[in-house]
């Protein structure tokens, strides 16, 4: 496995946390739920869009191929790259279209977010994205199987800036471990974030957790150039 985290790293929320550590015993929900109008637009995609791309939450693995309708995928196998927080989703278009050999399960919570992608989807006719709208922790234990990922794309998620705030924050030890379950061998993770703090907290906690290796090789810097797939936001 790999981990990659620019100097620019993403926004998921994670809430309060109990006492309890251990993931699998209790609930932790990746986000705080704000309200947001939708468009006629994003109304429109979530009623006439969602029923093809995107994923109800069921309590059971998904068969990601199936999902994506890839019968032939021991001929032409395409790598699977789960999304975190896309926020408006317009990142996560342009990053499907660049890499059209790739599929991505998009994951947010937001429901205006969600509608945005969906109608960006319609729009330009992208097929290998689907989406899911919910707590990606719940969609980690539940829905995603073991060693099924080729990549993790967190961008810009919610630094909390507030040192009492931290504890609400996405990259935490317990959910990179959850997170590392998922991953095939070979896979990476990628982190951006604009905050320098965060960004020292998420390399920290990236290099702490032995299956994960920094895949920057100059030894000046931690933290990797933006790769050429991911958009200027």
């Amino acid at each position: 496995m790999r981990g990659m985290i620019e100097n620019k790293i993403s926004t998921d929320e994670i809430s309060d946390e109990t006492p309890d550590n251990d993931l699998k015993n209790r609930r932790i929900r990746s986000f705080v739920l704000r309200q947001g109008r939708l468009t006629k637009g994003q109304a429109h995609a979530l009623e006439t869009v969602w029923p093809q791309f995107g994923i109800e939450y069921p309590v059971k693995l998904l068969d990601l191929n199936q999902v994506f309708g890839r019968d032939d995928f021991l001929i032409k196998p395409r790598k699977k790259v789960l999304e975190i927080g896309f926020g408006m989703g317009e990142s996560t278009a342009k990053i499907a279209q660049t890499l059209p050999n790739y599929d991505f399960v998009a994951v947010e919570v937001h429901t205006p977010g969600v509608g945005s992608l969906l109608k960006l989807i319609e729009e330009s006719n992208i097929q290998n994205i689907r989406v899911i709208q919910h707590d990606v922790v719940e969609v980690l234990q539940h829905m995603i199987a073991d060693n099924s990922l080729d990549g993790v794309h967190i961008f810009f998620p919610d630094p909390w800036h507030k040192k009492r705030h931290h504890k609400r924050r996405l990259i935490q030890a317990e959910f990179l471990k959850l997170l590392c379950t998922k991953l095939k061998v070979g896979a990476y993770i990628h982190v951006a974030t604009d905050w320098q703090e965060y960004a020292e907290w998420v390399l920290d906690v990236l290099k702490a957790e032995p299956q994960l290796q920094n895949t920057v090789t100059d030894l000046t810097q931690e933290y990797a150039e933006k790769p050429s797939y991911r958009p200027l936001t």
